[in-house]
């Protein structure tokens, strides 16, 4: 379920408190997943990009490289709080792609 719109703008805003007070963030400090999802949520739209978080937002199927490219485009756009949300995103996204490829590696 999405994150409301004050949650993700408290919990971005604390996420990048965070990180900046550190020399080397770990991958692992990202956003939780309801606020990756408001997120995706707060910049979803018609165009192309909009409809690729649209779909992400409502829970559905979409490629990682697809969000990452949504997200980026979108960042293009976007205002310095927006700007820095999607970033978050793209962040969190990251860490999902590490975390599969950990998982295969344990597994296999």
């Amino acid at each position: 379920m999405p994150a409301t719109d004050a949650q993700v703008h408290s919990e971005v805003a604390r996420l990048l408190d965070r990180r900046a007070a550190m020399k080397h963030p770990p991958l692992s400090l990202t956003v939780s997943d309801s606020v990756a999802l408001g997120i995706a949520r707060l910049f979803r739209s018609p165009s192309l990009s909009g409809e690729v978080l649209d779909r992400f937002a409502a829970g559905g199927s979409v490629d990682s490289h697809e969000l990452v490219q949504a997200a980026r485009f979108e960042q293009g756009y976007a205002s310095p709080e927006g700007y820095a949300a999607l970033r978050c995103l793209v962040l969190w996204v990251h860490h999902q792609e590490h975390r599969r490829e950990q998982r295969r590696s344990q597994a296999g």
